[in-house]
């Protein structure tokens, strides 16, 4: 713990001699890259239907992806700017950031305090909502509280979980659930498919991803019972980049892009009530 608090401050340092871009040159920070090099390395998920999804050799697709695409033509001034994509699992998104494979990640990345010390957050631009999937035959799990002693996900990286198994701050429902691990949220849909798994429990958006490609499959409980505020991360002490992305997230909600993005992705889920208004910022301290 000690020499990971230790790099974090390393790290930081290392910022303020001029930040090292992806792809070669030196900048101050993301935003004058942006702006300077027209070019940036965004880090999403690739394996969540409807947020950051990649088939093939394409590049990926879902909202998170068009959100960080919006986000990135607005710190450009309205110009074209090149995005190389990354894969950003959950369990190495802080690495990335810190060692500068990526230059911003908007991969269904929730603020917490815990991510704080490690992470400068722009944002949040949505606010999810965790809920519950089960299988579409399930009729003992009605609502999130029937958890106890169900067998849920423990996707590597999340936090998920421990709103199920621990007491606040940190948890909600303090449940004896049992847990099962899996390397992503695709891992763990397809334990709950092989019966490996009672529900996965996670942000509605995820779940609705998933849901929508085997509507007849799976139900999602329509329970919710967090609020999980989604930020863009940047690496710690970039407060110059997330004042700029905090500017274009207002932007995009005052001309209507984040509505229509929103409506493009999830606009079909039924019992899925989508935002209609920005959410406070964190503040980039």
């Amino acid at each position: 713990m000690h020499m990971r608090t230790a790099g974090a401050v390393l790290a930081t340092g290392a910022m303020a001699l001029g930040l090292a871009a992806c792809g070669g040159g030196s900048y101050a920070n993301v935003a004058e890259k942006v702006k300077d090099a027209k070019e940036i390395t965004v880090g999403t998920k690739w394996d969540q239907p409807s947020l950051g999804l990649k088939k093939g050799g394409g590049d990926p697709e879902g909202f998170d992806v068009d959100v960080a695409k919006a986000v990135v033509k607005e710190l450009a001034g309205g110009q074209e700017v090149k995005i190389t994509w990354k894969e950003s699992p959950s369990s190495n998104r802080e690495a990335l950031l810190a060692n500068g494979t990526v230059d911003m990640i908007v991969a269904t990345y929730s603020i917490t305090d815990a991510r704080k010390p490690k992470v400068t957050f722009a944002g949040p631009y949505v606010i999810a909502h965790q809920d519950t999937m089960v299988r579409a035959d399930a009729s003992d799990i009605a609502k999130a509280t029937d958890l106890k002693d169900k067998r849920i996900c423990q996707a590597q990286g999340s936090n998920s979980y421990k709103r199920i198994t621990d007491p606040p701050p940190d948890g909600k429902l303090d449940l004896d659930a049992k847990l099962v691990g899996a390397s992503n949220y695709s891992e763990c849909v397809q334990k709950l498919s092989g019966g490996n798994l009672d529900a996965v429990t996670t942000d509605n958006f995820i779940l609705a991803g998933f849901a929508a490609q085997e509507p007849t499959k799976y139900k999602v409980l329509n329970d919710p019972f967090t609020d999980e505020k989604y930020g863009i991360g940047l690496k710690k002490g970039d407060k110059t980049t997330c004042e700029a992305v905090n500017k274009a997230v207002t932007t995009l909600w005052q001309n209507g892009t984040m509505t229509q993005l929103l409506q493009k992705w999830f606009g079909k889920t039924q019992g899925l009530e989508l935002p209609t208004a920005a959410p406070p910022a964190e503040g980039c301290a």
